[in-house]
């Protein structure tokens, strides 16, 4: 009598977990498609993933853009000259030294880049949302004789110099923001992330 009672036992235990296991496989297969549902598609992850941009074809002066987040992002190759008028007009600035947090913490510069000659930044103005222009033209006559060259706000007048640092006494409370970015060679970049893809 004893040792049926313990082949009994021994047989309860296995079934009890041989069904909670077929249980908890059963839940794993019924929840499965709807925690799925809940990810982000591919098409998401790509939008808010980061992009690759191909560097080799900006000429100096030259402004090109790419999307990343549904944001334009310019990549600014400026010249020798543009670079020499940085700081000569730091009076002019709202936020000279970029103390507001705008940029990574290694683009918190003069230049306001990881690479003095190519500025990457995002491309929509700190006010209310409009995408500047690019006016290289020092002096402009429609934006004063100390224009140094820029971006232009046409929606409320806000300027921004060639670090995208924003001026006084315009309508934009902040300097164009810098998106975290790094050099995956001397002619590529990577927008959006500072790491590179191990």
């Amino acid at each position: 009598m004893i040792e049926t009672t313990e082949i009994d036992m021994n047989r309860r235990r296995f079934l009890i977990a041989a069904t909670a296991a077929i249980a908890g496989a059963g839940l794993v297969m019924t929840a499965y498609p709807f925690v799925m549902s809940m990810m982000p598609s591919q098409k998401a992850l790509a939008a808010g993933g980061p992009v690759e941009a191909d560097i080799r074809p900006i000429e100096p002066g030259m402004l090109v853009t790419f999307t990343w987040r549904e944001q334009p992002v310019w990549v600014l190759h400026r010249t020798r000259a543009m670079l020499d008028r940085l700081g000569k007009h730091d009076q002019l600035l709202l936020d000279p030294l970029s103390l507001e947090p705008q940029q990574p913490v290694y683009c918190r510069n003069a230049t306001r880049s990881i690479k003095p000659e190519y500025l990457v930044v995002i491309g929509i103005c700190t006010h209310l949302g409009c995408v500047p222009t690019y006016r290289r033209d020092v002096g402009a006559a429609d934006l004063g004789a100390n224009w140094p060259g820029g971006f232009f706000c046409p929606c409320h007048g806000s300027k921004y110099d060639l670090a995208a640092r924003v001026f006084k006494d315009v309508p934009a409370p902040l300097n164009l923001k810098i998106p975290q970015h790094t050099y995956l060679s001397e002619t590529r970049i990577l927008i959006g992330t500072d790491k590179k893809a191990s």
